[in-house]
């Protein structure tokens, strides 16, 4: 029996009990403030309400979000935010800039035809198709006919190359690798959202696909993963490739202009699946954008050398999608019964010691559950 059957119960979230069960969880403003297990206690007396998303939080939250970090805009380096002959800052100063020469900008996407609007006239006739609605609902836009002969309909076309727009997607899955995912079931869960982020390349598929299901929309990679684990891809190409098969045709995403040592291996990416004729596209974080986003949650008592990758996904999905569910997040050695559990779904490698801050990321998230502005699965998931 999953740890929190116990506390599952039929409590609106909005009921008189769970405002205050959240404000329990709200009035722990530091970490540091009360123990651990006193933390967890609360946690766990939350499970008895059924999260609800709060409509106005989220808004409110997001647009914060859109005005320091501008996902839709900046996640990742496109032909329009960053043109040819540009001298890209790195995100760490000290490795200085990298120029955009003509070879490096063809990588960038370039969206053609961002569709943000068809009618049903539009949409019978076949000319556009959920995979083609790209852009963003931007301030600017020109006006297109699409449908074809007389019948074709007017929709607006926005002026913004980026592959996802604000709000795109109904429900997103963000999947951290936290063995608290081990033996949860959630993986019928995970599969159900419309969109599902991924976070440096984990096991998806075999003995994990019931806890952390396997589809996968976006995945991140970190370039020390390439280094150590297929030597740069100086040889391992095909191996690293097979490992990329597994996420089928999602998008890859990667650091490239985090430092100079991961700019030429994450190219490397994108020559390789150039090569092997993959469908499955390759984008770089903007360094503005990463470096918006840790001054972001730095002002909201994120501490760290440097967020983790789940952090980063969860900025963007937040910006990206009308609803977010996280999955695999739980930075603590116990789970929030006390019950020792691994670091990792698939395995127990602890990470090095002073580099990311990660109590206090899943702390963060702990507060935005309890304000109705992303949903934190820590328990077993009973989907269907």
């Amino acid at each position: 029996m999953g740890y929190f059957e116990f506390y599952k119960g039929p409590l609106e979230f909005n009921s008189t009990r769970c405002l205050e069960l959240r404000q329990e969880i709200l009035d722990v403003k530091v970490l540091s403030m009360v123990k651990q297990s006193e933390l967890f206690d609360r946690w766990k007396r939350l499970q008895i309400c059924n999260w609800a998303m709060d409509t106005s939080e989220a808004n409110l939250f997001k647009s914060t979000l859109s005005k320091c970090c501008n996902a839709p805009g900046f996640l990742f380096t496109t032909q329009k935010n960053t043109p040819i002959e540009t001298n890209l800052r790195y995100e760490v100063v000290s490795s200085g800039f990298f120029h955009i020469n003509q070879e490096i900008f063809q990588m960038f996407p370039k969206v053609e035809f961002p569709f943000s609007h068809r009618s049903d006239k539009a949409a019978s006739a076949g000319s556009a198709h959920r995979g083609d609605i790209f852009g963003g609902r931007g301030e600017t836009s020109d006006e297109v006919c699409v449908g074809g002969g007389t019948g074709c309909d007017t929709v607006y076309v926005p002026l913004q190359e980026m592959p996802y727009y604000r709000s795109q997607f109904k429900k997103c899955a963000v999947v951290g690798n936290g063995g608290i995912l081990k033996n949860s079931g959630c993986g019928k869960e995970i599969n159900s959202a419309d969109f599902v982020f991924r976070c440096n390349l984990p096991p998806i598929s075999g003995e994990y696909a019931t806890d952390v299901g396997e589809k996968t929309d976006v995945v991140t990679v970190n370039p020390s993963i390439i280094i150590d684990r297929f030597h740069k891809l100086e040889k391992w190409r095909r191996p690293f490739f097979r490992v990329l098969q597994m996420y089928k045709n999602a998008s890859v995403l990667l650091p490239a202009f985090y430092t100079i040592r991961n700019t030429l291996v994450s190219f490397r990416v994108k020559y390789l699946l150039d090569d092997f004729g993959s469908p499955q596209q390759v984008y770089f974080f903007h360094p503005l954008y990463l470096l918006s986003v840790s001054r972001y949650w730095l002002n909201l008592g994120v501490r760290a050398k440097r967020i983790s990758s789940g952090l980063i996904l969860v900025t963007a999905a937040l910006e990206l999608c009308e609803e977010v569910h996280l999955f695999g997040f739980w930075a603590f050695p116990m789970n929030p019964s006390g019950f020792h559990i691994m670091h990792h779904y698939y395995d127990n490698v602890k990470p090095k010691p002073g580099f990311h801050a990660m109590p206090s990321e899943i702390f963060a998230f702990l507060h935005l559950h309890s304000r109705g502005i992303l949903q934190v699965h820590t328990g077993t998931c009973n989907y269907g």
